[in-house]
């Protein structure tokens, strides 16, 4: 396939799995069933036609809203759409060729951890195990070599799994999600092990800079308030990868 066709059709994808992905988003913590039943209007219960199902153009037709009922539809159907397809198509331009789809497929996952942990303060086992294992078999056609990337692993998840336990040793409580080393020997698996303390670099200042603009906007900052780290590295982790593409190339 040319090179220009990479990236409209990985963003062309990206919105179609953007739609399930935003889906789960929405039911999964809900225990609602992701593949089994028709998708139907929270609001009024009819089930939605074809013209409702359209990635990004149904939210346009419908101004993200039921045409029987009026009721509004969730925003992080089309966000998430939106988002997907930027993926796709930022990776498609930043590498053609099946490594390409490789990172679109580590955005996407990335996305949609992001999402749950930003939501609910979960990151789900299944899903992290998806992304450690994409990373693996991403080893086959772009870089880091799988040496490097299998010591991101043990590296990502061992150094915050030690942070995790001396704070709870010395504070007696929980200092990070039970979720968040696994989630960065994941994104080590996909980075290799040099990239790592920039991702946490990086999701240290998202996070900082989040609080400050909180703050300046009035919002009480206590001790007690929960962040979503593991949000954080994975919104830290994709331009990250743009950069180590950018750099091997």
């Amino acid at each position: 396939m040319a090179d220009w066709l990479w990236p409209l059709a990985l963003g062309v994808l990206g919105a179609i799995i953007g739609s399930f992905l935003a889906t789960l988003v929405i039911r999964w913590p809900q225990g609602r069933s992701v593949l089994a039943g028709r998708s139907m209007c929270d609001g009024c219960g009819r089930i939605l036609g074809a013209i409702d199902l359209i990635p990004l153009l149904s939210a346009v037709l419908t101004r993200g809203r039921c045409r029987t009922c009026g009721a509004a539809i969730d925003p992080r159907h089309w966000q998430i759409e939106l988002a997907c397809a930027a993926l796709g198509l930022i990776s498609g331009i930043a590498i053609p060729g099946p490594a390409g789809a490789a990172g679109a497929a580590f955005g996407w996952l990335l996305l949609t951890l992001a999402a749950l942990d930003v939501s609910e303060f979960w990151l789900p086992d299944i899903l992290t195990a998806t992304l450690a294992l994409a990373g693996l078999a991403a080893g086959l056609i772009a870089p880091p070599d799988w040496s490097e990337r299998l010591i991101g692993g043990v590296a990502g998840f061992g150094a915050l799994w030690l942070i995790a336990f001396l704070y709870r040793r010395l504070r007696g409580c929980e200092g990070l999600g039970g979720g968040d080393p696994k989630l960065l020997g994941a994104i080590g698996l996909w980075l290799g092990w040099r990239m790592l303390p920039f991702v946490l670099l990086l999701a240290g200042l998202i996070g900082l800079g989040t609080v400050l603009i909180g703050t300046a906007r009035g919002r009480k900052i206590s001790a007690s308030d929960q962040i979503p780290f593991g949000a954080l590295m994975a919104i830290a982790a994709y331009p990250l990868w743009l950069v180590m593409i950018a750099i091997v190339s």
